[in-house]
């Protein structure tokens, strides 16, 4: 049975969850493979470059997150690694059914990253029971629905909530659901005393090294230190820090997410790029997903940057990096307005003779669009006709994929589209990749 809000009841005590998938990419890959279960397999970056999600497996070898794929070749030879170029439209999809399943257990849902989302459960599920009974629904209904493996924790702030999944995730006795809002002061506390502080949530390297000068080496020990001294030695945001480890909430569940004040789309090159054609194809690729993405949260920009660089690794080449802002004549979220600007500052700082490596763009100036709605001047890629045609190119490439419509004509080569030699199929995406059942 799906839960709805109807099924929830208000109750004084509040509970945050943190819904994480396991290697997420790793699993998004094995959901529709299952040849790569219980097989170490890593994912590559961009042009196949370093690893950014490895299996379990991958990991007890000692692959550390970034590392470059030439230097784990031999290793990949010894242990029959297998390597993945990153399918992003597959982990996207697979992240959004996660999310859609995970908005049936509470209205109050923050997707904090393509694979977390907290929950504020400021109720009671009276179809089970709160908080472990929901948390191993959810794992099972996540693993049952897309295949992929899930750790939920729960705490009385997002900072306990995000320690509790750590513990049920590193931990097997909780089986992929650790409660510490309810968890015995005895268990609690032990835990508390073994646990790094450098794992906490919001501690990052620098601020580990100083903690452990300090003598704060646990987060049981981060907690009992006096909020006063944190502020007065790291700032506010360590004093709420401190707070939130003692139960106190200071950080609320941003359900609606702030529009972005700057968008970027940029790559590297598959290989390296010494004309204008090309290198202005994939300009105008990258200006048209910033465009789309620019509309999705109803916004429009004033003016865009576009930047292209050579390769600074390879010293024996000739450098060169440039950049150029072009101001719109007025502000608009149409592919073909800034599609037109971005090619229009490209030509002013492409220089040729060298090898580039990079390009990209990035949009500023970014308000929201109901500023310009009733604007009384004619506007440029800001009327009713615009938005009509952006909406129905946004609609046809949702449903039919990426670029079936778009405002530049890219050549057949395609040289500097980015180099994704073993790249899984788009089996939720693409009809001819939908894999086939047979039965028997």
């Amino acid at each position: 049975m799906v839960m709805t809000i109807n099924d929830i009841i208000s109750v004084n005590k509040q509970i945050f969850a943190l819904a994480d998938v396991n290697n997420f990419y790793v699993s998004c890959e094995r959901a529709f493979n299952p040849n790569l279960l219980n097989r170490p397999v890593v994912v590559l970056s961009n042009n196949d470059g370093c690893a950014v999600a490895r299996s379990n497996e991958v990991k007890a070898l000692g692959v550390k997150m970034g590392t470059p794929w030439f230097q784990l070749k031999d290793l990949a030879k010894q242990h029959s690694i297998v390597a993945l170029s990153s399918n992003y439209t597959l982990y996207s999809d697979m992240s959004n059914r996660v999310m859609t399943i995970l908005r049936d257990f509470s209205p109050h849902v923050e997707v904090y990253s393509i694979d977390e989302c907290f929950l504020g459960l400021q109720g009671l599920v009276n179809l089970w029971p709160i908080p472990m009974g929901i948390g191993h629904k959810i794992r099972s209904r996540i693993r049952q629905w897309t295949s992929l493996p899930v750790c939920v924790g729960f705490g009385a702030t997002k900072t306990l909530a995000k320690l509790a999944n750590l513990i049920a995730k590193k931990q097997p006795y909780f089986n992929g659901v650790c409660d510490l809002s309810n968890m015995p002061h005895e268990q609690f506390e032990s835990l508390l005393s073994t646990i790094e502080v450098g794992e906490v949530w919001g501690v990052g390297r620098k601020l580990n090294q100083h903690l452990n000068e300090a003598g704060i080496k646990t987060v049981q020990a981060l907690r009992d230190t006096p909020t006063a001294w944190l502020r007065a030695k790291f700032g506010v945001v360590m004093e709420r820090l401190g707070y939130e480890l003692r139960g106190i909430s200071c950080l609320a569940l941003e359900e609606l997410s702030a529009p972005k004040k700057q968008i970027i789309s940029s790559k590297s090159f598959g290989q390296l790029i010494d004309s204008l054609p090309e290198i202005s194809e994939s300009v105008a690729s990258y200006t048209s997903s910033a465009a789309e993405k620019l509309r999705s949260q109803n916004s429009v920009c004033n003016a865009i940057q576009i930047f292209i660089q050579t390769n600074p690794f390879r010293e024996h080449d000739k450098q060169y990096s440039n950049c150029i802002t072009v101001p719109l004549p007025n502000a608009s979220s149409d592919s073909r307005l800034l599609v037109r600007a971005a090619l229009f500052g490209l030509k002013r700082i492409y220089r040729p003779g060298y090898a580039y490596k990079k390009a990209g763009v990035i949009l500023a100036g970014i308000d929201s669009e109901e500023i310009y709605q009733d604007s009384l001047f004619g506007l440029y890629g800001a009327d009713d006709r615009s938005t009509k045609l952006m909406s129905v190119l946004d609609q046809i490439n949702q449903r039919y994929g990426c670029n079936t419509l778009s405002v530049y004509s890219a050549g057949k080569k395609k040289s500097w589209m980015m180099r994704r030699e073993n790249m899984s199929p788009g089996y939720t995406t693409n009809w001819q990749d939908v894999p086939i059942a047979y039965a028997h």
